[in-house]
């Protein structure tokens, strides 16, 4: 498969780019960064998109935002936050229709469904109901990408953790630096899947021609249980903070299990994390 791939060195679409590479497809990089591995072509969400002629998909998950937040990731400049990532992929996804591309795999987020009461259980047929900036844009480009002429996939996954690229930090570096340190740790609760799962689940989305909302998550942890396990793991004198009590609302994943798609849970987690403190 010849495919388009943007984001592709960050800490979540670094996964998409390992499974793509491994599965034989020919990858082009779309973005700042080039990959030894694979062809690139310079581009950013508020630049003109190159064209994209010859290829057969685009996986699009660059987002960007001020550093390590997606919610509350416009800082103080929504409007600009908004042109670069709402315009910016509308005009991506114009392109690739254009240019005679058959699929779109779009990383969207649980955060458009957020506006729903906590503690439901969120269906991939349940409308839209952002409460942020940031959910509202990815809600915008799910209603975009639906009114094409292709097969258009609104993949909305949870928190993504795992190993991240060259020198940069995981998704909880700073979380388990904190801990480490005796610093408090304020209870919190969420849905996490690992990077090879979501790499997995696009697989899956591609060759079956998954369209339209396609849900992708994991485990429910408590920050109280994954130190825990840092503390079981590092002989870590703190304690880790209390259970937190807030409801969580998990996302259904009925199509990619319909497909036998089993993420890795706790097993996957444990094995991660001697990775993730060294």
């Amino acid at each position: 498969m010849r495919l388009v791939l943007t984001g592709g060195t960050g800490l979540v679409g670094q996964f998409l780019l390992a499974e793509a590479l491994a599965a034989g497809d020919r990858v082009t990089l779309l973005g700042r960064t080039a990959h030894s591995a694979c062809a690139h072509l310079p581009w950013s969400l508020d630049t003109p998109v190159p064209d994209l002629s010859g290829h057969d998909a685009l996986i699009h998950c660059a987002f960007d935002h001020v550093p390590g937040r997606y919610r509350g990731g416009e800082g103080d400049d929504p409007a600009g936050f908004t042109a670069r990532n709402l315009d910016g992929t509308r005009r991506l996804f114009d392109t690739a229709a254009t240019a005679g591309l058959s699929r779109i795999v779009f990383l969207s987020s649980r955060a458009v469904l957020s506006g729903h009461p906590p503690g439901t259980t969120l269906t991939e047929d349940m409308p839209p109901s952002p409460d942020t900036l940031y959910g509202e844009i990815k809600a915008g480009a799910e209603t975009h990408l639906a009114a094409l002429p292709l097969t258009g996939t609104a993949l909305r996954a949870t928190g993504i953790y795992g190993p991240a690229p060259g020198e940069k930090a995981h998704k909880w570096a700073g979380l388990f630096a904190d801990y480490l340190s005796g610093r408090p740790i304020a209870p919190r609760r969420g849905t996490e899947l690992h990077g090879q799962d979501l790499a997995t689940a696009v697989r899956l989305c591609l060759t079956h021609g998954l369209a339209g909302a396609v849900h992708a998550s994991d485990i429910t942890l408590d920050r109280h249980d994954l130190l825990t396990e840092v503390q079981r793991l590092t002989a870590c004198p703190h304690p880790p903070p209390p259970q937190s009590d807030a409801p969580v609302s998990a996302l259904d994943c009925t199509k990619l299990r319909a497909l036998g798609w089993r993420p890795g849970g706790w097993a996957k987690l444990r094995a991660s994390l001697p990775d993730l403190l060294a």
